[in-house]
């Protein structure tokens, strides 16, 4: 006799052998008396959506549910094991009534430690000191004060709102930019409409850029924008690559006036190693991981199977997103 309990599909990253235990989130066995769990990788999520009322994309990184959209005849609900969801919208998932749902939550603290330490490290010169005791060379400088300073935060999202929390306990004045302007934030106070960037960005000494990727935040530090900053300011971006401009990055670091780039994301990953971006005094690279603190995995893990006993207890679920937005909506 068939099974009658709903399907849930888990997508994983591909081990040596396909799916192995280092690959599967913790925790399914707890569903298993409620639910059919199916652990698939990419190249057989076709077969795994096929009747499949739920799919987990434990590989968050992964496009491959738009080429096996074709099968899914049951599907009602995707969760992404990520905050950002630009890379699986797709216009049939948009236009279809699947509700997908997303890992907001979990990465707001360590992705504001990590900008926290970002503005820190550059008033302070950290770059600079390591760089001198590799080389050897004893050379008293003079750093500057994070309190008094002023940051733009770019994306009044959760992780937006935990960088302006953190970054005010410190002294720094914060405002922000975002869909629509106003001067009443209670996390922001002012906050500039983004498509008014290049007119405003002039006031930050640090630009943090949070925003999720949209067709509204693409390209969104452009030129216009990197030209108008203040003298030596500091770009921080933990958003997405694509929202800026590199080349024109570059172009703004090589020739003013910004002063410092500390980089988590990029255009294209991992970096290409013909990128310009590689090698220089006034950037700090890093891989992608602002948020992946010790036990990010377990955290993500037990988000989702919180979320399912939800869905299956046909309850409200947590995190759903805006599809034609890309993100979760602030309530």
């Amino acid at each position: 006799m068939a099974s009658t309990l709903p399907v849930v599909t888990v997508l994983c990253p591909a081990g040596v052998d396909g799916v192995d235990g280092a690959d599967a989130p913790a925790g399914l066995d707890t569903l298993r008396d409620r639910a059919e769990i199916r652990t698939v990788v990419a190249e057989d999520l076709a077969d795994g959506l096929r009747g499949a009322d739920a799919l987990f994309l434990w590989d968050f990184f992964s496009s491959a549910v738009s080429d096996a959209w074709h099968a899914a005849d049951a599907l009602r609900w995707i969760h992404v094991a990520a905050a950002g969801v630009d890379k699986m919208l797709f216009d049939e998932l948009i236009a279809s009534d699947v509700v997908v749902t997303n890992a907001q939550g979990i990465f707001d603290r360590p992705i504001a430690e990590y900008v926290l330490g970002a503005v820190i490290a550059r008033a302070k010169d950290f770059a600079g000191s390591l760089t001198r005791q590799h080389d050897g060379v004893w050379e008293h400088r003079e750093t500057h004060q994070v309190r008094g300073s002023t940051a733009l935060v770019i994306g009044t999202g959760a992780i937006g709102r935990e960088i302006a929390t953190l970054l005010r306990a410190v002294g720094v004045e914060v405002f922000a930019a975002g869909r629509t302007a106003r001067s009443d934030d209670p996390d922001f106070g002012t906050v500039i409409a983004s498509e008014d960037l290049a007119a405003h960005i002039g006031a930050a000494d640090h630009i943090i850029n949070a925003a999720p990727l949209t067709p509204q935040t693409r390209g969104l530090i452009d030129g216009d924008a990197l030209s108008a900053v203040a003298e030596g300011a500091h770009l921080v971006n933990i958003g997405r690559g694509e929202s800026v401009d590199e080349a024109a990055l570059v172009e703004a670091l090589d020739s003013g006036p910004l002063g410092f780039a500390t980089l988590d994301v990029f255009a294209v990953e991992p970096l290409p190693e013909d990128s310009p971006l590689w090698g220089r005094e006034d950037v700090l690279l890093s891989a992608h991981m602002s948020g992946d603190v010790v036990g990010w995995r377990d955290a993500l893990a037990e988000q989702f199977l919180d979320n399912a006993r939800r869905w299956l207890d046909r309850e409200p679920l947590a995190n759903v997103v805006d599809k034609e937005r890309g993100y979760v909506p602030r309530t």
